[in-house]
């Protein structure tokens, strides 16, 4: 059981010190586009700053940044109590530290996993999702948690997202900056050259990083979703709860953009999901949940 749960824990932690690196490069490059353009070579000092700060502040407040963005407040042990017990009886058996619970007061079915490593870890649920699943779906759903944790795709997740995110603020600077004239004294061509360069890479990182995002949220679902049914040895409750999840078309209260691929399902409902077309799947957050449901109902554990 072990070795199935953290099979990919290791890939999943280069992954993660790759997406790093090579954000980390994407910024300094941008920085120093910036700062040739304005003529102002502080800019590019303070992006190395600002982008060394981001890796480490997304790493070690990963937990507490997604916590604080959801709106999520501690479960308490008296009131939800079964919820505890079936938390820690799948932490035991995969091996893991019990994790910190969290409840949602929403009634959207939803729920999600997020930290650093499995000594600093959480998960939460919507009081949505513990009001229409029974014990074994709810067990499902706590398994595919468990086994973001186990699998170490959180990091790689947060850590996407935060560096995705300054990525866009500071292509966004400098596509202002250009409007406006700023550094309009460079004129030569190579000058010329550099400068279209830069905007169309601070008009195409910001989408990459938010492809590479959503990859990696799709993925991470099909592989928590496996994980989970072999913790679990019985893959029909999860496979049933998705089916309850995915029949309920509201978003959630405080659905964020930043956030939405963190859930076990789309926060956002149904809307923006009824486009077909192959690109517009390049944008979900997470796999269709007639897929997830046939990959579960297929497995034999």
């Amino acid at each position: 059981m072990r070795e199935s749960l953290y099979t990919h824990q290791a890939a999943n932690i280069r992954r993660t010190w790759m997406l790093m690196t090579v954000f980390f490069i994407v910024v300094i490059f941008l920085g120093w586009a910036v700062s040739w353009y304005l003529n102002n070579p502080g800019i590019v000092i303070i992006a190395v700053i600002f982008a060394v700060f981001m890796n480490v502040f997304s790493y070690w407040k990963s937990d507490t940044l997604v916590i604080a963005m959801t709106g999520a407040k501690p479960a308490d042990e008296n009131q939800y109590r079964e919820l505890h017990r079936i938390v820690e009886n799948l932490a035991i058996t995969a091996g893991l530290p019990k994790p910190k619970v969290y409840i949602l007061n929403d009634p959207a079915p939803n729920a999600f996993a997020t930290g650093r490593d499995p000594e600093h870890s959480a998960v939460a649920f919507t009081t949505g999702l513990l009001q229409i699943l029974d014990r074994a779906e709810l067990e499902g759903v706590a398994a595919h948690e468990l086994a973001h944790i186990g699998n170490r795709d959180m990091l790689v997740s947060t850590v996407a997202v935060v560096l995705a995110g300054f990525i866009a603020v500071l292509g966004d600077f400098f596509l202002r900056a250009s409007f406006y004239g700023f550094g309009s004294d460079r004129d030569s061509r190579a000058g010329g050259i550099i400068i279209l360069v830069g905007l169309v890479l601070a008009i195409l990182a910001p989408i990459a990083a938010q492809l590479i995002q959503l990859a990696i949220s799709r993925k991470r679902e099909f592989l928590a979703d496996a994980s989970g049914a072999m913790l679990t040895r019985y893959p029909e409750a999860l496979a049933s709860a998705l089916e309850k999840i995915s029949t309920y078309s509201r978003p959630m209260a405080r659905a964020n953009n930043a956030t939405a691929h963190l859930f076990i399902s789309n926060p956002f409902g149904k809307q923006g999901q009824s486009i077909g077309a192959s690109i517009s799947r390049l944008f979900m957050t997470h796999p269709p949940a007639h897929e997830r449901i046939k990959a579960l109902r297929g497995m034999d554990v």
